[in-house]
């Protein structure tokens, strides 16, 4: 995670350079970040927790290597004040939700848009695949962990199944409102899309 985190302060702070507001959107994208991931759902059969992410939204409006910035700090808040998490699974939580999640949805996203995909529907597939992404990595990061002589695949297989009845639902739920924040901002706060390149300025009229 650290190659990553450290790119991600550097872009932070060269963007923050450049744009003074950048740092006031970051900091609103991390308190989102934050209370969406803060819904933990026990998965006894997975030993650890199901949660939505909302890594899709801050990769879409801040980027991939900001948002393992945003990640790793509401990770570290949660694991301190909250009991979720830990600290000594920082690393592996940082490398599954911030990475993972965040260039899932950013790429997604961004693939959608570049064939000219809906941008609604862009918005949800890369909420939906952030989110699915983040669990498929956290499957193998367990197996990883606790497999000790056991066959790695066997037991990534049933980690990755326990997750499916919560983590099937709550990729759609996260998609569902990765695609509600980007309509709403192209109906309300358009501009905000334009100046961080999200879309480009012909589109900023209200059409999706």
């Amino acid at each position: 995670a650290i190659p990553f985190v450290a790119y991600g302060l550097y872009k932070l702070k060269k963007l923050s350079v450049i744009d003074l507001s950048f740092k006031p959107l970051v900091g609103l994208m991390a308190a989102v970040v934050f209370i969406i991931s803060c819904m933990p759902i026990p998965v006894p059969t997975a030993g650890t927790c199901s949660h939505p992410c909302g890594t899709g939204i801050s990769g879409i409006l801040v980027g991939p290597f900001v948002s393992v910035v945003i990640t790793a700090v509401a990770l570290l808040i949660q694991a301190l004040f909250l009991a979720h998490g830990g600290l000594s699974t920082w690393g592996a939580d940082i490398v599954s939700m911030g990475v993972m999640g965040s260039f899932a949805g950013y790429g997604v996203f961004k693939i959608m848009t570049r064939f000219k995909g809906n941008l609604v529907v862009s918005a949800f597939l890369a909420g939906l695949l952030a989110d699915w992404a983040t669990y498929l990595t956290t499957s193998v990061e367990l197996a990883a962990g606790i497999r000790g002589d056991s066959p790695f695949i066997p037991l990534f297989t049933k980690i990755l199944i326990a997750f499916v009845p919560t983590q099937l639902p709550l990729g759609i739920l996260e998609g569902a409102a990765t695609a509600g924040m980007i309509s709403l901002l192209l109906r309300r706060r358009a501009d905000l899309l334009v100046k961080f390149g999200v879309i480009k300025a012909e589109q900023a009229g209200g059409a999706v």
